[in-house]
């Protein structure tokens, strides 16, 4: 099997400090978040970022003060920055992190529930963002939350959006869509290109069983306190360190080597 992979997704949009302490909101408090992925094992660093009173944005000079402070604590590390954003914000407003070039960004692959709200990405958005990606040379992780974001996906691929060799992330468990299942993680990773590769995340609960079925298969794993705030049943994680330090140890069980981010980038087809 490849190395794996491991991507922290250190904030997200929708948690907060009342559900756990340690979520991050200020830029010191978001390269403290990754540093401790890193030096955990984390090679990816999946970035959402907020105000300091925890107001999620997309500015885009918000993102470039943040990647610019992981860099000088983490300068080999790949940072992922969201282009989903936060709920409710426009295509454009969304969009304003790719202006910075990352090696890699999130490309949402269509609309589903997303708890009480809905998560909208129409065909026009799609095309729009990864038109803007290949123009920029940015490589998309392909998110898809159900099957019918793969086929949209491939009709990228088919159409010259997004070039080979393509990356998807199946994000599973989340309140509104796919549920987080061995059958259903089976049934997304066979649906797609022999050839791709894929990370997979679970929602909540569901997270580190996710991880420990994508160990199994071969693939590669996101977690983080976007995902999930608890170590265990109970027990909330004081850090994403401590998420990613989970992972590392199921890998090592099933004898999976963990991938730096030179390792990363040679998977995935990056170049720093």
């Amino acid at each position: 099997m490849e190395k794996l992979i491991i991507t922290a997704a250190i904030s997200g949009a929708e948690v907060t400090k009342e559900m756990n302490p340690a979520v991050p909101y200020t830029i010191e408090e978001i390269v403290r978040e990754a540093k401790s992925a890193c030096d955990a094992g984390a090679s990816i660093i999946h970035l959402h970022v907020r105000w300091d009173d925890g107001t999620p944005t997309q500015d885009k000079g918000r993102f470039k003060e943040a990647i610019d402070a992981i860099k000088k604590s983490c300068p080999e590390v790949i940072i992922l920055p969201s282009t989903g954003g936060a709920v409710g914000m426009s295509p454009e407003e969304r969009l304003q992190p790719i202006e910075l070039n990352p090696e890699i960004a999130s490309l949402d692959c269509g609309t589903c529930n997303f708890g009480d709200s809905i998560f909208v990405n129409t065909e026009a958005t799609i095309h729009m963002f990864a038109k803007k990606m290949k123009t920029l040379g940015v490589k998309p992780e392909l998110e898809c939350f159900e099957k019918g974001m793969i086929d949209n996906a491939l009709k990228l691929y088919k159409k010259g959006f997004v070039n080979e060799p393509l990356h998807f992330n199946i994000v599973l468990g989340v309140n509104g869509a796919m549920t987080a299942t061995a059958r259903d993680l089976i049934y997304m990773v066979e649906s797609l290109p022999k050839d791709a590769t894929w990370c997979a995340t679970g929602i909540g609960k569901c997270e580190f069983d996710i991880a420990t079925l994508a160990l199994v298969m071969g693939g590669h794993v996101r977690v983080g306190f976007e995902d999930n705030l608890y170590l265990e049943k109970g027990v909330l994680a004081k850090s994403n360190g401590a998420l990613v330090e989970k992972v590392v140890k199921l890998a090592n069980i099933l004898n999976r080597e963990v991938a730096t981010p030179e390792d990363a980038r040679k998977i995935l087809g990056l170049k720093k």
